[in-house]
């Protein structure tokens, strides 16, 4: 993500057309002709500093704007709650009420969802709140890697809990050793109305859904799916629709993680003008599934064009993508995405960084091709763009080949047994260098220990030298 864009947060994607018009008109009066979606379905834009103080005067509902990246938006399944397969309980109104007692700004990632649905992703935050079979009751997945804490927490949580649970594992957990440790902090500090965990968190695999269209919501009610190819939302657009939704009593838009935004409660009698309307506007709602099941950067036009490539050579082929998601990261070694296929771009070695070079590309994708799992499988390193239509169409038949079969719950992939081995990672682009491995491309045999190699070795994907390598450990999980 461009990290000089300027945000506005939207709880759980969740806003009024009253509230997203006034949001539209002060950007506007900066200037501004468009608005990106963020994945943490958020507002983004380019912003001068010096404005904000100006367009925070200028909101009737003291919007905030933030340039500061620590914050955080809360990401919510609301969007999903009504229109795709539900928890028995959870309806859309429970999301509102947990995200109207939020009366901060958290730092952490905090996700808030229903665990039959696909649209939102469960487990991309550090505290992540998911729908259990008990009416009001939640798990909670911890994700906090900086101090080594990660795991369910052993009770579940209360609905309306959550917020009281979330601001003081923020406040605290940083002074904690693990989640033993924390757990019983929280008992200490807070009254809280947990139950115990009768059965683990079981989670149903899903295809990724299409969300495009206008599509029927119950008997006299329709839903409308927006999905624009670039992530640019024309603003005086926005409007005149912020306009129509007033005009019509629709109460609710919401942003997706993928994004694109929602519109549900649309009543019968105003389909036609919609449909009049969204046709006077030259806007097209029905995209190929092979367009919009792609998660990329914002405001970046290279990854951008590398989508449009790899899905032009997806539609000439025939092959079909149908359930599987993709993300284009130019992160190396992060892990916090959540689409089923990653490419991840390399930077180019420092030693060519003033010369136009064609960059190279990971492909890794999720266990069994679940997001969800959180584990990643390396498929192949290094390579040319061009490479990459036939290995994403290798994977492709790969992942319908395994469709269907068994495989092991979430539960039992999130806490296999591991265990760690000491490698050496380079500082610069994380590229690992495992003695056990050697490096056979650089004439490096198989069992070389990293002190033994000479002073003028330097890694193989950005060639920083041998002093840029920090011994650290890996995990793997025990046969």
């Amino acid at each position: 993500m461009n990290d000089d864009l300027h945000r506005i947060p939207i709880k759980g994607g969740v806003t009024s057309p009253g509230e997203l018009k006034d949001s539209i008109t002060m950007l506007e009066s900066a200037g501004l002709n468009q608005v990106y979606f963020g994945s943490r379905q958020d507002l983004l834009f380019p912003l001068d500093a010096s404005q904000t103080t100006t367009l925070e005067n200028t909101s009737v509902y003291n919007t905030n704007i933030i340039g500061d990246r620590s914050f955080q938006n809360i990401v919510c399944s609301y969007v999903s709650a009504d229109i795709f397969e539900m928890t028995h309980w959870l309806k859309g109104s429970t999301y509102l009420y947990i995200l109207e007692r939020f009366d901060y700004l958290p730092k952490l990632k905090i996700n808030i969802t229903d665990p039959k649905q696909r649209l939102v992703p469960l487990f991309n935050g550090n505290l992540n709140f998911v729908a259990s079979e008990q009416e009001d009751y939640w798990y909670l997945y911890l994700n906090l890697p900086d101090v080594g804490i990660l795991g369910y927490y052993p009770v579940l949580i209360y609905s309306w809990d959550i917020v009281s649970v979330s601001r003081t594992i923020e406040r605290v957990y940083q002074t904690t050793e693990d989640l033993e440790s924390l757990f019983a902090l929280l008992n200490q500090t807070l009254d809280t109305n947990n139950k115990n965990i009768d059965k683990p968190l079981e989670i149903p695999y899903l295809t990724f859904p299409y969300y495009e269209g206008m599509n029927r919501m119950g008997l006299d009610q329709y839903w409308l799916g927006l999905y624009w190819r670039n992530n640019r939302y024309d603003l005086n657009f926005l409007k005149d629709f912020c306009g129509f939704c007033l005009d019509n009593s629709i109460g609710k838009i919401c942003i997706t993680p993928w994004k694109s935004f929602i519109v549900k409660g649309i009543k019968q009698k105003a389909r036609a003008e919609l449909e009049r309307f969204i046709g006077q506007k030259g806007i097209n709602v029905r995209h190929s599934q092979l367009e919009m099941n792609w998660h990329l950067p914002v405001d970046d036009e290279d990854a951008l064009e590398l989508k449009k490539f790899l899905v032009r050579s997806f539609d000439q082929n025939d092959i079909s993508t149908y359930g599987l998601t993709f993300g284009i990261s130019n992160d190396v070694g992060k892990r916090s995405h959540f689409a089923s296929v990653i490419i991840e771009k390399n930077q180019p070695p420092s030693i060519v960084k003033d010369f136009s070079v064609r960059p190279t590309y990971n492909v890794l994708h999720f266990e069994n091709f679940d997001p969800n799992t959180h584990n990643y499988i390396s498929y192949a390193q290094d390579v040319d763009k061009i490479e990459l239509p036939g290995l994403l169409m290798e994977l492709s038949k790969k992942y319908f080949q395994q469709l269907g079969l068994e495989k092991p719950s979430i539960e039992e992939v999130l806490t296999k047994e591991t265990s760690e081995i000491p490698v050496f990672q380079c500082s610069a682009c994380l590229t690992i260098y495992d003695e056990a491995v050697g490096d056979p491309k650089q004439g490096v045999p198989v069992g070389t220990a990293f002190e033994a190699l000479p002073e003028t070795y330097c890694c193989p994907v950005c060639e920083a030298g041998k002093s840029n390598f920090i011994k650290t450990k890996i995990s793997l999980e025990k046969v």
